[in-house]
Order: C-alpha cells, then structure tokens, then sequence
C-alpha cells in the first residue's frame, strides 16, 4: 500500500471519528437549548413558513443569515428537530478537520502533519463544543481553512482555479459570523509580505488577485448590498461592549486593553473562558498537551519570524518560509481581535473561534518537530519514539472525548447554562394531547425554546409574570407550567383556579419547573 493511499485512509477515518463524536447523543448533550440557539430556529421557521428569508437577521443584536437560511431548509425536509438544528454545524466541524489536512500539508508540505492537524481539529473539546451547538460562530474555521488552503495553494501553483474557489470560501465568510469581517487584514499582512520577499509578486500574480477578488465580492455581494442598505447593521452591538466605550473600561483604556489582552492570551493554556457553554472552567480551552504543543510550536514560529526577517532586512535574503510563519502569526493576532477588544466576559473561546484553526495546525508544528528529529536517529530509537508520539496524539484525543461527553456533559453546571429545565418542559407539552389547554409562564427569551419545538401545536399561549391577571380565569381545567417557585405568582394562579394543585417537575440534573393541573 502506497504511503498517499494509507494516508487517505487515515485521513477517512479521522473524518469519521469527527462526524460521531459530534453527532452521537445529539438530543441530549448539549443538555439544553439555549436561546440564543432557538432564536436563529426561529428565524429559520419564520423564512420557511412566513417566506422571510433574509440575508442578515435584525433580531437578538443581529445575525448574518447563512445558519439560519440553512436550518430552513433542513427543517423543510427533515422537521424541526435537535438534530435539524444542529446538523449544519455538525458537518461544518466536520469538514474543518479536513480543511485543516489540505491546509497544514499545503503549509508546511507534509502529509503526516496535516493528519495530525486533522486529528486535532477532529478532537479537541473546543471545537467538539462550538460544533454541538447551532451557533454561527462555528462556520468561521471551515471557512478560514479552506479559504486560506486554496489561496496558498495558487500562490505556489499560479493556477486561476485555486484563486477562485478561495474566493468564494473568502466571500462566504462575510454571511457567517461577525467576526469575520477582520478577516480581510490577515490578506493584507500577507500580500505585503509577498511583495518585500518576492521580487515580481505583483507582476507574476495581478491577474489570479484579481481573480480572488472578483469571486470573493460576488459572494460576498448579498451581504455587502444588504450592509449598504442597512449601515446600522455593521455596528450591531460591538460598540457597547468595545473596550474602547467609556462606560466599559470607565475611564481607564490602557489598562483596560492590557487586561483584556492578557485574558485572551492565557485562556489558552492556563485559566479558560469561564462560561460553561464555551468551555469546562477554570480549565483553560486547550487541553494540556495540546496547549504545551501549541506553546512550543508559537514560540518557535515567533523566534523563525524575527531571525527571518532580520536575515531580509539587513541581509537581503529570501527565504519561503518568511511568508508562511508570517501569514501564521498574523491569522492568529488578527482572529484574537474581536476577543481582546470586547471587553465583556474575557476569556471569551467563542469570540476568538476564528484562531481555532492556527492553534491546531501551530500545535500539530511542534509533533511534527519530533517526528522529523526521530528519523536522525537508530531504527529502534525511530521507533520507540514514533509509538510514543502516536499514542500521546490517541490520549489527547480520548481525553478531549471523555471530558466532553461524559464529564462536562454530566455537570449540573453545564445543564443550568443550557436552560436545561425548558427543554423538560418542551418535552413535557409534547406528552400532552393537543386538545390540553396549556399556559406557560415565562420571560421572553427563555419562552423561544419552547415556541420553536411546539410550532404548530394547539392550545399553546405565553404570559409574561407580569401579565398573571390577564389569564382568563374562565379557562376550562387549564395546565399551568412555570419556570421558578414564585410564591407571588402561584398564589395569584391558585386564587384565579382553586381547583389546580402545585407539582414541581425534577430532571436528573436536580433543576426543576413547576406546574398547576
């Protein structure tokens, strides 16, 4: 067997690791829907049935429309379901791991450090989490890794069809996340640096820029149109929470900008994102193997840029690699931006998703080091150290998977941050006839889980807290549910229906909703 084909063997399975690990238990892990999830379900459902497909959705602080265009038709075909939701980013984590592969091996031209890339990508509990999850964030490395695979790749080609299809996957990124919209800066970094370490860059390459260019402004046009059309949307809420507001670093910027650099900074290896649906805190996002290899591998790239460029700048020397550890460090302080200039919950791993992919192929930069370094020495020395590596890369991955589905997912923690008890409560209407007159006491928000998974059921109202007296006490042997034992409120409930007795509902997480029947 030859060494590309058991090279595509691995890389398969690889593949299919990262599909199971991201799709078994779908409907039970994460433990919850957020609704920050079920808004974009909501949107999804009101394009589908209502025909309001739009480009960039206004609510809940506004939303680049792609996830939500895609939920709607998956939810045409395939029903509003967990699995409809969450499927899209299912197989975008997916596939990043096989951006990663093409990527790393076109940077660094080794097959077996794209597989390790790959692998890591596959397995990492940061991506394992942002990939169970329907929020857009997650289509940003899948849309990075490829975009930037096939732009280096027609960079050592000059083929036009590499430059085309980095275009598109550049301009795709535009209908993905906020914080792509950096993104363009990473390009600029890179075509200077092209330009001082190449004699005719510009003359050899105009034509495929060009190329790129087009492509990327066509797909990229709906949203630009759409932003032309609507300036506000480009704001969207970043201005509230910008370290640069006033009333966020309350007079104090440079400190402020430190503080929230250094946050961003040592979440990778040492305190994480404290919030439990981006991470498993105080854990840093990394875990620590991979965090120690991403260490190594970024200082090593750091030291290669300064002796680099030193050796072009006073010497003159040209060297490939300038351009490549260059692109790296740039990709990964331009992604850090969105994070380390919001000053509102730092560490922040979702913010900062966008250097996913650089970490992992930085991190696979140092096990790549000792593979070479094995092949210096004896044959059992080779070998001994090739099994050591190997089985270091399985334990990374098993550890990840472990800590995600059956730790994580098993803390009550992880259920509260998920609004676990909505969910029960989805559950329990869907138990119910359709005939049931059922009331639901709930806040705004927390009400769109429900709404989305009971679309079309009957007999369904919404009242706010505050809107208690407006139920109709004349309502025949209504059910009841609310969220929180309120005293105030069930003794407004139980006066207007004497008849109704109180049960409180109790999940295996210990959180509970109540109902009135």
């Amino acid at each position: 067997m030859t060494t590309k084909r058991k090279t595509y063997i691995l890389l398969f399975l690889i593949l299919a690791v990262a599909f199971f690990l991201r799709i078994v238990n779908i409907e039970n892990t994460p433990p919850g829907i957020y609704p920050d999830e079920a808004v974009n379900a909501m949107d999804a459902l009101d394009a589908l049935h209502n025909g309001n497909w739009q480009w960039f959705y206004e609510a809940n602080n506004g939303r680049e429309g792609l996830m939500m265009n895609l939920n709607a038709i998956l939810f045409k075909f395939m029903g509003v379901s967990v699995l409809a939701l969450k499927l899209p980013n299912i197989l975008f984590g997916t596939f990043t791991a096989l951006g990663m592969f093409f990527l790393t091996k076109e940077l660094l031209g080794s097959r077996r450090a794209g597989l390790i890339a790959a692998f890591l990508s596959a397995t990492a509990f940061w991506s394992l989490n942002f990939s169970r999850m329907a929020f857009r964030a997650n289509m940003l490395p899948f849309v990075l890794a490829f975009a930037f695979y096939f732009l280096w790749k027609g960079v050592r080609t000059k083929n036009y069809w590499p430059f085309v299809w980095g275009g598109m996957f550049f301009g795709l990124g535009l209908h993905t996340y906020i914080a792509f919209r950096i993104a363009p800066l990473i390009l600029v970094v890179a075509v200077i640096t092209l330009m001082i370490n190449r004699k005719r860059f510009l003359a050899d390459y105009w034509k495929q820029i060009f190329v790129f260019v087009v492509f990327a402004t066509i797909v990229a046009a709906p949203m630009l149109y759409t932003f032309y059309k609507h300036p506000e949307y480009i704001q969207s809420r970043t201005a509230n929470v910008s370290v640069f507001n006033p009333e966020v670093n309350q007079g104090h910027l440079v400190s402020a900008l430190a503080k929230s650099i250094g946050l961003s900074i040592v979440k990778y290896n040492i305190w994480g994102d404290q919030n439990w649906r981006h991470n498993y805190p105080p854990y840093a996002i990394l875990d620590p193997i991979t965090g120690v290899a991403f260490t190594f591998g970024f200082i090593y790239v750091l030291l290669k840029f300064i002796h680099l460029w030193s050796l072009r700048l006073y010497k003159k020397e040209r060297h490939y690699r300038l351009e490549i550890y260059t692109f790296l460090l740039a990709w990964f302080f331009v992604m850090l931006i969105p994070e380390f200039m919001t000053a509102e919950g730092n560490p922040h791993a979702l913010r900062a998703i966008g250097t996913m992919p650089v970490v992992f192929l930085i991190a696979a930069m140092t096990f790549e080091y000792f593979f070479i370094k094995s092949d210096h020495y004896s044959k059992l020395f080779k070998k001994v150290t090739v099994s050591l590596l190997v089985f270091i890369l399985l334990f990374v991955g098993i550890f990840n998977s472990i800590k995600y589905h059956l730790l994580w997912a098993k803390k009550v923690e992880t259920a509260q941050s998920f609004d676990r008890n909505i969910m029960d409560m989805v559950g329990y209407i869907k138990s119910q006839p359709e005939s049931e007159e059922i009331l639901v006491v709930i806040e705004s928000m927390q009400r769109i889980p429900i709404q989305v998974f009971n679309w079309e059921r009957p007999n369904l109202q919404y009242f706010y807290p505050a809107e208690i007296d407006q139920i109709d006490p004349a309502t025949k042997n209504p059910l009841i549910m609310i969220t929180d034992y309120n005293e105030e409120i069930l003794n407004k409930l139980q006066i207007k229906f004497p008849e109704l007795e109180l049960e409180e509902k109790k999940d295996g997480f210990g959180l509970s909703y109540y109902i009135l029947k």
